[in-house]
């Protein structure tokens, strides 16, 4: 845990008490602030007071008192409407902060200097942020992992001397944090996403673009505009920024050619990594993300080497794109992370020849967006609700067959990818669904994937068990 110590001896109020939210009030009490907490939900308020957590209704709180009021990032700060909490909050006049502006002031205060790397951006933040989490670790250095991915971050350590962080941030967590500075900044990209929160897409980007605009360095994908349009903004402003790009050469900068990382000077280019064998990052998508978490690692000290050598062992993140394992020509690929149509592009672009396992709970407009990747499917197994739907959009451009069930869907895709003898074939879990109509989440349905694919007579696991 991180104690709160530039909160010691002020009264705090919080609200949200799920476990980030308690791990905030535990840090603060810990600091010593004297913190008063709240939540719509009475199962978690009665949580918090089993953990010694001060609780009452804020709605009756003397507001006046409190110097700080402290959200969790799950409740709306602005749109639809601000949270009544939010708006008794502003009409004292208290600041209203989250949880990483804690982990930046602690930063601040007690280690400056110690490197933290901030990452953010619609889609590739997981992935980049536990990529440059295992680069770092597998170099030797003392490294911390967390924020919107894994563990609450004032969980993490307390800052010391060569102490790296590497944070997720969403934008509601930066929305909540304006004080963020992270040594290496990164917005990987940016396109509509939760837009109910933000109103917006101007809001959204401008959330964002907070994150790179505190750092020391900023690190802007510019393969979108409005990526594009931030990154000129800060050179501008006299920010110190670096560009990546997936697809497009740069004069200055770092770019993905094929499989090999690029950095430009001038114009001049020369190679500084590559992602050639390397089955947990294929895929232009993950080009981009291994760009950020290169530039990122060199920022903060790494040798060439070093960043080359992480890269390769990388194992991937659990679910998104996951190799499970290979019985000859047959790869399977667990991605059970992808739960609409835009998530589940990355991985059917990677492969080209794909028997895939779609469907559970569907979303708004289905498969239809993943059209333009139906020539890579040499045959759908479908599943749970969306298999009527989604069997009318495949109509005859994929041969498809209703499963019903993931562990027949595996035992039949399985089957047929081992007749296949047009050379590799990718068994692919890639929902483009809700889980909720089989399993209670994507990770259980993941595992569910796993379990299945392990049951299969000469499978050979890649990479262990998780």
């Amino acid at each position: 845990m991180i104690p709160a110590t530039s909160f010691a001896g002020k009264r705090v109020s919080l609200f949200g008490l799920g476990g980030s939210g308690i791990a905030t009030a535990r840090a603060l009490i810990e600091g010593g602030a004297e913190v008063l907490a709240w939540d719509d939900n009475p199962e978690s308020v009665a949580k918090a007071g089993e953990q010694g957590i001060a609780t009452r209704d804020l709605r009756g709180a003397d507001w006046a008192g409190f110097s700080s009021f402290v959200l969790s990032p799950g409740v709306p700060l602005t749109h639809p409407k601000p949270h009544w909490s939010v708006e008794l909050a502003r009409a004292a006049g208290v600041e209203v902060i989250g949880d990483v502006e804690l982990f930046a002031r602690e930063r601040n205060r007690l280690q400056a200097d110690a490197p933290f790397v901030a990452i953010t951006g619609t889609n590739g933040k997981s992935t980049t942020t536990a990529l440059t989490a295992h680069i770092l670790k597998s170099a030797g250095r003392d490294t911390q992992m967390g924020g919107n991915i894994g563990r609450a971050v004032m969980t993490l350590d307390p800052p010391v001397t060569g102490r790296h962080y590497v944070v997720e941030c969403s934008s509601y967590q930066i929305d909540l944090a304006p004080s963020i500075n992270p040594t290496a900044g990164i917005l990987l990209n940016l396109t509509p996403d939760h837009l109910d929160r933000h109103g917006t897409m101007q809001h959204y980007a401008a959330i964002k673009e907070r994150l790179v605009a505190g750092s020391e360095t900023a690190i802007v994908g510019i393969d979108d505009a409005w990526c594009a349009q931030i990154a000129d903004r800060l050179e501008r402003a006299g920010k110190d920024v670096i560009r990546i790009s997936k697809r497009l050469p740069l004069t200055d900068g770092y770019f993905a050619d094929g499989t090999n990382l690029m950095e430009a000077v001038h114009g001049r280019y020369s190679r500084i990594a590559f992602l050639e064998g390397i089955g947990s990052l294929r895929g232009q998508h993950n080009a981009q993300n291994a760009l950020a978490a290169v530039t990122a690692c060199l920022k903060v000290g790494l040798e060439l080497g070093e960043i080359q050598s992480g890269l390769e062992s990388f194992p991937g993140l659990a679910h998104r794109m996951e190799q499970v394992a290979r019985k000859g020509h047959v790869l399977f690929i667990n991605d059970s992370k992808a739960t609409n149509a835009d998530a589940a592009a990355p991985a059917l672009s990677s492969f080209p020849r794909i028997y895939w396992i779609a469907g559970g709970l569907p979303k708004e407009g289905g498969i239809e967006p993943l059209r333009g990747f139906f020539p890579r499917i040499a045959k759908a197994y479908l599943i749970g609700e969306a298999a009527p739907a989604f069997s009318a959009t495949l109509g005859e451009a994929v041969p498809y067959e209703i499963a019903g069930t993931l562990a027949a869907a595996v035992e039949r895709a399985a089957a047929e990818a081992a007749k296949d003898e047009s050379g590799e074939a990718v068994v692919l879990l890639s929902p483009a669904c809700a889980s909720f109509d089989q399993f209670k989440n994507f990770e259980l349905r993941g595992e569910a994937f796993r379990q299945a694919v392990a049951a299969i007579e000469g499978v050979k696991p890649i990479g262990g068990t998780r």
